[in-house]
């Protein structure tokens, strides 16, 4: 009987220490990995911004923009509230709108005027709502 009772003594213990003799390796990712991750999510943070403030300062946008009556500088300082996915789709956006423009093209097309005020109407619908 005295055997049994030492058993489950034994049992016992390595049931409940056990897991947390386990629970004390270590699974995460060291300290410089990290940190170069959060550095890398920074940098296309700002590559995003600067993408979306580069497309608005060209004369282009800013006439089109004055055309509908929309005022540019709600607008840019709306783009320093943008981010996470609301801001990789509008710098997708502005890339695009941006690509269209610099093609050497003389005239504004109707295609990048119309992505241009809908870039300009998401940006303040997304400032709107937050």
């Amino acid at each position: 009987m005295r055997m049994i009772a030492s058993s489950m003594v034994v049992v016992f213990l390595l049931v409940t220490v056990g897991p947390p003799v386990n629970a004390q390796s270590s699974h995460t990712a060291p300290l410089s990995v990290l940190e170069s991750a959060v550095q890398e999510h920074a940098a296309a943070g700002t590559a995003d911004r600067e993408a979306v403030l580069r497309l608005l300062a060209r004369p282009e946008v800013q006439a089109i923009a004055g055309d509908v009556g929309i005022d540019l500088r709600h607008v840019e300082s709306a783009v320093a509230t943008l981010d996470g996915s609301e801001l990789a789709q509008v710098a997708a956006q502005a890339r695009q709108a941006e690509q269209a423009l610099a093609g050497g093209q003389s005239r504004v097309v109707i295609s990048t005027t119309l992505i241009i005020i809908a870039l300009l109407v998401l940006i303040l619908i997304i400032v709107a709502v937050d």
